[in-house]
């Protein structure tokens, strides 16, 4: 039906993890068959005004990863996120795993490393990473078969992942109550958003759908499952049959409206070099603060 190799009947054990400074959620995602895991979007702390860096929110994963026995394979980022920092490199110096992140993270890193300002000593061809995705990609944890569909729209390195009955849909789709992300950040196109979504909604529909972010719209609890049907049927952006043309008005007109993420800078700087923290010419961490860039 859709052309991947999706599995219902495997069923993999998620835990996930709510990041209130961020309204981010991240996941342990375990093989039934196997102590092998996948970790899905790792938030790092970080307080913008002490300029201080910690890892309560990565401690929690792994604490969680030690306590069920589990041995992480792959620590996977749906995206470059704008919204938080990446805590990968951290989780694999403690636990191991490969990071990966979709092949279009050269294109992230041509544009913000112009807007940055990086030198040449800041490497644009994805070498950060273990694992590069493009789309179709299939790789494993443990015995379950999981594969990268590439969903660009909000960014251009976008991925959804699916593992078993479960697909982790980064910033590509929100609750259905929540409709879908912002598509104005510099190399975002809301027809491609579009069109990426339908692409997810082709998926069965009794798969399970992550989200990466909740904000609890309407002051309801912070939610972060749902289903293809729930999100073809009740999505406020596309669901019920809405067009490509409305999608991209509505979204358009949205995004002009919306302030940046308080923490896309200093995101920005780190995820692309996949959760590294860039340091100056004498080895110190040092974040930088463009003027009027974006």
């Amino acid at each position: 039906m859709t052309g991947y190799p999706v599995n219902m009947d495997v069923k993999p054990q998620i835990e996930a993890f709510f990041d209130e400074a961020t309204n981010t959620i991240s996941y342990v995602v375990k093989d039934p068959g196997s102590t092998a895991c996948a970790v899905v979007d790792p938030v790092m702390d970080i307080d913008m005004a002490a300029g201080r860096i910690t890892h309560d929110h990565a401690d929690a994963i792994i604490a969680h990863i030690e306590r069920e026995g589990l041995s992480p394979e792959w620590i996977i980022e749906t995206h470059v996120h704008a919204d938080h920092l990446s805590a990968a490199p951290y989780i694999q110096e403690k636990l191991g795993g490969k990071i990966g992140i979709g092949e279009n993270i050269l294109v992230v890193q041509d544009v913000f490393g112009k807007i940055f300002n990086e030198g040449t000593e800041f490497q644009r061809d994805g070498s950060q990473f273990d694992r590069l995705f493009g789309e179709g990609d299939t790789y494993s944890v443990g015995g379950m078969t999981c594969f990268a569909m590439h969903t660009p729209g909000h960014t251009p390195a976008c991925m959804t992942h699916v593992m078993g009955d479960a697909a982790f849909v980064g910033d590509t789709l929100f609750m259905p109550d929540g409709g879908s992300a912002r598509a104005d950040f510099p190399g975002g196109d809301a027809g491609e958003l579009y069109d990426s979504i339908r692409r997810v909604l082709t998926l069965p529909d009794e798969m399970r759908l992550f989200m990466c972010h909740d904000y609890g719209p309407n002051g309801r609890d912070i939610q972060w499952e749902t289903t293809v049907a729930e999100e073809k049927a009740h999505n406020i952006h596309v669901g019920g049959g809405k067009t490509k043309e409305e999608f991209v008005k509505f979204r358009t007109e949205r995004d002009a409206q919306l302030a940046m993420p308080r923490l896309i800078l200093p995101s920005l700087q780190v995820n692309m070099r996949a959760g590294e923290v860039p340091r100056d010419r004498d080895g110190i961490p040092m974040l930088k603060l463009p003027v009027n860039r974006l």
